[in-house]
């Protein structure tokens, strides 16, 4: 990553750091109810990402879209493949109408920041590292996890040092800006359902920095210019 970028991030997560303590993992009742929305419609969700899938070589990857993310996207020549249907707030409206069941689920839902369909492929090691921005959550929701020849969870996803193994339509709550990382031990794609959502319960001063973070990327975004579409 970019001297800049690096440098950017580490003074915006000590501030948060200072000011905001919760755990790894969150409670998804308290920071997150609408998760259940999502679990109860993951066959539906699943089956727009497999049409998604049909056409997986034009979904980018994810350093196609933030160069800055390379050395954990690009890091082993296998591809981490982000389908994009919001981007912090702004939906891609291409994607979005491919994906009727998504669409009917973050409208109208301004704290889901970004949703995004993640494609990990056969043997990506995506490696540790951490998030630069507290004020949002990932909730992660399996929408179809390989197996390994035994039966066993093949895609591994390790927060804070401790191992999570999500099957098919299970989830999970938690702050990327803990070092992270995940393996696909298996020869089959694995596609999760990526939200970000806003952190509830900031303290006030956090709550402005954060809103104006998300408005320096918005900008970013715009001035880039990047596409999310294949």
């Amino acid at each position: 990553m970019s001297l800049l970028y690096d440098s950017a991030r580490d003074a915006v997560r000590s501030m948060y750091d200072a000011r905001i303590d919760t755990p790894a993992v969150l409670d998804i009742d308290r920071y997150f109810p609408a998760a259940r929305e999502f679990v109860a419609q993951w066959q539906n969700i699943r089956a727009e990402a497999f049409e998604v899938r049909r056409n997986l070589d034009r979904v980018p990857r994810f350093h196609d879209i933030m160069k800055e993310q390379a050395d954990i996207s690009a890091n082993d020549g296998r591809d981490w493949r982000m389908f994009i249907m919001r981007a912090y707030g702004i939906d891609v409206s291409e994607n979005l109408s491919r994906c009727p069941t998504v669409e009917s689920l973050i409208k109208d839902r301004p704290d889901i920041m970004s949703c995004v369909f993640s494609f990990l492929a056969p043997g990506k090691h995506i490696p540790k590292h951490r998030g630069p921005f507290r004020g949002i959550l990932r909730f992660h929701l399996m929408l179809t996890m390989p197996r390994t020849p035994d039966g066993d969870v093949a895609a591994v996803l390790e927060i804070n040092g401790k191992p999570y193994r999500l099957s098919d339509g299970d989830c999970l709550l938690w702050d990327d800006t803990f070092p992270h990382e995940v393996w696909n031990r298996s020869g089959e794609v694995r596609i999760a359902l990526l939200l970000d959502v806003w952190r509830p319960e900031m303290p006030y001063d956090m709550e402005l920095l954060s809103r104006l973070v998300v408005g320096v990327v918005k900008l970013g975004m715009r001035w880039n210019g990047v596409s999310y579409t294949g």
